[in-house]
């Protein structure tokens, strides 16, 4: 890709992380995903439906959590020369945590009091944005520099199954316990699932940095390039460049139903609020099917030649327009329209291209010439974190501007799906060059077909 990713002679001083470590970071991201789920899911119905504001309301503090997560290169940085990341998992999840029952009690003040409450949420999704900035960089990092070069694809696999298992687990409960709704209800169901995902990071963050390895230029003896210095030779890389290109589209295409889809949920074919919760469930489970699949079939593609996840990364885009083009027929026929069915499908398709693009992430993570993988990580998760805020921003602001020109809410959410879709076949395009062999060895000193193994 870039700079050599396996050399017997200065990659590998131990042997890294094993699979139980793999998993203990899984379950990491898995209260990550959890605690977002509740913000970017329960909370967003709860203030469309329930309280009857503008889906760009929620979708506007959405995106503010994201754009404070352009910080993300920053606390990789601070990881990478601080050489103690757990500190950084544990206390960027306590503060996620902190942050989601904060959004919960501004939400519940929003239905009496809408400027107290209002900014009592910007400061809650200030602290989730922040939360999941410092901690998921550091816990992406930690396990890119501690896994062995040809595990990188298959463990990036392995952690964001998890993430997305415990996103379908988090929505499936909550939403059972939230029933029947009230708003006490939702702040104890938010408070066990804050006190339960700190709990399990602590535990799952136990003596698990002695256990890494030292692997890319976590290696070196020499200290990471000051935070200036690392951003300029990741900005001059081309293939890094394009593949953060590809990153951006792909992820706005992929974000732009979040915010919309229990709304739609609700308006189109009146689920309650426990009924969409449990649908972004099994949108959720698509794509942790959509992951496995990719991760054992990628795998013996990837082993053979080195743009090998090309095809699962453009396959996933486009059925994922195809999902989305059949969601834009239900928009205008409503039920009896198999919706779970198709949410699910939607859910396949984000799946088979999200785990291989992750895969080509893991692979650039330590392919750097002098820089560390906190702040590579860092930078792609700034890139995507942007992409997040403006995609479901889109997404909810287009659905207000459709259904009060259109005047009909099925033809305003089949004209946001159909714009979704295009947006998926455009990152198809893209990644053609972006994950293609030619783009993969850009720049590459010594080529080796470990880094997608």
């Amino acid at each position: 890709m870039h700079a050599p990713l396996a050399s017997s002679s200065t990659e590998v001083s131990s042997a890294g992380f094993g699979w139980i470590a793999i998993i203990r970071i899984g379950l990491v991201q898995a209260s990550v995903g959890a605690l977002v789920m509740l913000a970017t899911t329960v909370l967003n119905r709860v203030m469309v439906v329930e309280l009857g504001l503008l889906a760009a309301i929620p979708a506007g503090l959405v995106a503010w959590h994201y754009a404070v997560q352009l910080g993300r290169p920053l606390w990789g940085h601070a990881s990478d020369k601080g050489k103690n990341r757990t500190r950084w998992i544990i206390g960027g999840v306590a503060v996620l945590a902190a942050g989601g029952l904060l959004a919960t009690q501004a939400t519940i003040l929003l239905a009496t009091s809408f400027v107290p409450g209002f900014a009592l949420a910007v400061l809650a999704y200030t602290l989730i944005g922040a939360g999941v900035g410092a901690g998921g960089t550091s816990a992406l990092a930690l396990l890119a520099s501690g896994v062995a070069p040809q595990r990188r694809a298959a463990a990036a696999a392995v952690t964001w199954i998890m993430m997305v298992a415990g996103i379908v687990a988090s929505a499936i409960t909550v939403g059972a316990l939230i029933e029947p709704f009230s708003f006490e209800r939702l702040l104890v169901v938010a408070s066990g699932l804050a006190l339960a995902m700190v709990t399990l990071t602590v535990l799952a963050t136990f003596r698990l940095e002695r256990q890494a390895g030292r692997f890319g230029n976590a290696a070196k003896d020499s200290a990471a390039p000051d935070f200036r210095a690392a951003l300029s030779e990741i900005w001059h890389e081309p293939a890094a460049r394009r593949f953060t290109i590809f990153i951006f589209v792909s992820m706005i295409a992929f974000s732009m139903q979040d915010l919309i889809l229990e709304p739609f949920a609700g308006l189109v074919f009146g689920l309650a609020p426990g009924e969409s919760t449990q649908l972004g469930g099994q949108h959720q489970g698509g794509i942790l099917l959509g992951m496995i699949i990719t991760g054992i079939g990628g795998s013996a593609f990837s082993g053979r030649r080195p743009d090998g996840l090309r095809i699962w990364v453009v396959g996933g885009c486009v059925a994922s327009a195809l999902a989305l083009g059949a969601l834009g027929l239900a928009a205008i026929n409503g039920p009896p329209w198999p919706l779970g069915i198709n949410v699910f499908v939607l859910g396949l398709g984000n799946g088979v291209f999200a785990v291989a693009a992750i895969g080509a992430m893991m692979g650039l993570a330590g392919a750097g010439e002098n820089t560390r993988e906190g702040v590579r990580m860092g930078v792609w998760g700034a890139s995507q974190a942007i992409a997040f805020g403006l995609g479901g921003l889109t997404g909810a602001v287009g659905v207000d501007l459709a259904r009060k020109v259109l005047g009909d809410d099925g033809a305003a959410f089949q004209l946001v799906f159909g714009i979704e879709a295009a947006a998926f076949l455009l990152a198809a395009v893209l990644a053609v060059r972006a994950t293609g062999a030619a783009a993969l060895r850009a720049d590459a000193k010594t080529h080796s077909r470990e880094v997608f193994a």
